[in-house]
């Protein structure tokens, strides 16, 4: 496991640097583009029609029970959050709070990225992933900031994570919305790295 610069905490969470600094180290190619700030996919539609590849949509999610999840998924992929809590057995499933979003990720609300992981060091975060990203080349995400999006490639977005000591939780969403779970090892040609 590659681990950031510095132990990430609530008050002191990495920075864009060390994001960057973690790529160079994990040979993780990667091209950014500032821009004014965005919170929505919608807020930023006109940015991303001039950026090549696929853009992410990220939803920081807890269950009843006090898990939490952080769902990266293709900005138009419909997502059922009813039928997304059933396949979790989570029971109902909400949006975090920005407290807890802030505790966990270090980022503020319309900063959640996939990049925010490199904040949660001990795993308190499932990282569930739409397997709609791994066909598009590059794939797009904020870079802990919501004033920038960085394009990397998909095989390098599995290899951040896996250097992170994690296996994302691969979903196929439906038209409607509805997931499935891709299982660990089940024939797919994006999940190679």
């Amino acid at each position: 496991m590659t681990a950031p610069p510095h132990a990430a905490t609530p008050t002191d969470p990495a920075s864009q640097a060390d994001l960057f600094s973690l790529f160079s180290r994990l040979d993780i190619a990667h091209r950014t583009t500032q821009h004014r700030r965005v919170f929505t996919v919608e807020e930023g539609a006109d940015l991303k029609a001039q950026m090549p590849g696929g853009h992410s949509k990220n939803l920081f999610l807890k269950d009843k029970k006090g898990r939490l999840f952080l769902l990266c998924a293709l900005g138009d992929t419909v997502i059922d959050l009813n039928a997304l809590s059933k396949l979790l057995a989570a029971g109902r499933v909400s949006f975090g709070s920005a407290q807890l979003l802030m505790e966990h990720l270090g980022v503020e609300p319309g900063s959640v990225t996939l990049f925010a992981l490199i904040n949660d060091p001990e795993h308190r975060v499932t990282l569930l992933l739409d397997e709609g990203l791994l066909a598009h080349d590059p794939v797009n995400f904020h870079p802990l900031r919501n004033d920038a999006t960085t394009a990397i490639s998909p095989s390098d977005m599995l290899k951040f994570i896996r250097a992170l000591g994690r296996e994302p939780v691969v979903l196929r969403f439906d038209p409607d919305g509805v997931p499935t779970r891709i299982e660990p090892g089940a024939p797919t040609a994006h999940l190679q790295p």
